[in-house]
């Protein structure tokens, strides 16, 4: 199933992967400008690890119906795709803008989330950087700037190789080449999909820089915070989300950076997350 029409008509698509058993299955959400795609690059640890793979577009990205989304309207439409798909239980886990997500749903939907896993997320503001606009301002005032780098990044370019190359280019070298270890065509296929539709883009990066509608001090599952030590620009959302969760695990890997927090570490998390935390345990012990 690549979409699943939500109660409203809007469409939702979602990639489904790992392992082939019912259970445990981890919802991943996706940063920006990303999609579905990003959960792709863990499918193989997924299933070393036993673990079912969900991730679902926000909407704007690639076939997902644009809407005039929030933190908690997307934690609630990922409850009502797990439901389309027979899915009780999850552990969530969000990449970078994701991450948010990731705890507003288990802050929403604490009933069915076993354990939540941030990586790379930055901070909740406490005012918006455009506090005096509202998110479609925002979203116009942001547009040009975004419009000029996706231009430069010409996904249109039937050519895989040279699309995957300008898009690995513009990553910080230790994301480029882990991405870039990937085959061209599924390089190609994601920054397609990620730039289909600006709208997600947009909302999503007005939405970061203004307080959140969802409470994440009422994450009461385990959770575990990952961050990298050369990520300086995310880095202080490790001690704000702790500062939220106290109960919070938090793992600061020196030297990593943004993507390669997650993408050379999809096992050690994955096993983490489904585990309750005994493999994390064990590996540093």
């Amino acid at each position: 199933m690549a979409t699943t029409e939500l109660p409203d008509g809007r469409v939702a698509q979602l990639w489904s992967g790992g392992a082939d058993g019912e259970d445990p299955v981890v919802l991943f959400f996706h940063g920006c400008p990303d999609t579905r795609w990003a959960a792709r690059s863990g499918e193989e640890a997924a299933r070393r690890a036993g673990v079912r793979l969900v991730s679902v577009n926000r909407p704007g990205y690639g076939r997902s119906s644009p809407a005039a989304s929030t933190h908690a309207s997307v934690a609630d439409d990922a409850a009502t795709v797990l439901d389309s798909l027979g899915i009780g239980a999850v552990a969530a886990l969000g990449m970078s803008v994701g991450g948010a997500y990731a705890a507003g749903f288990a802050a929403r939907h604490a009933d069915r989330v076993s354990g939540l896993g941030v990586v790379g997320t930055l901070p909740m503001p406490t005012t918006g950087e455009a506090a005096g606009s509202t998110v479609t301002e925002a979203m116009a005032a942001l547009r040009p700037e975004f419009e000029a780098w996706a231009a430069s990044m010409d996904v249109s370019d039937p050519d895989d190789e040279a699309v995957a190359a300008r898009w690995t280019a513009s990553l910080p070298e230790q994301d480029g080449a882990l991405v870039g270890a990937r085959p061209a065509r599924e390089v190609a296929a994601a920054a397609r999909e990620a730039l289909a539709s600006y709208d997600g883009y947009l909302r999503d990066a007005a939405l970061t820089f203004r307080p959140w509608d969802v409470d994440v001090s009422a994450v009461r599952c385990p959770t575990w915070l990952w961050y990298g030590g050369a990520d300086e620009r995310a880095r202080p959302g490790a001690d704000w989300f702790a500062a939220q969760i106290p109960h919070a695990t938090v793992t600061i890997r020196p030297g990593v950076t943004h993507w390669a927090t997650l993408a050379a570490y999809w096992d050690e998390i994955l096993t983490t997350l489904t585990s309750g935390g005994r493999a994390s345990s064990e590996a540093s012990g």
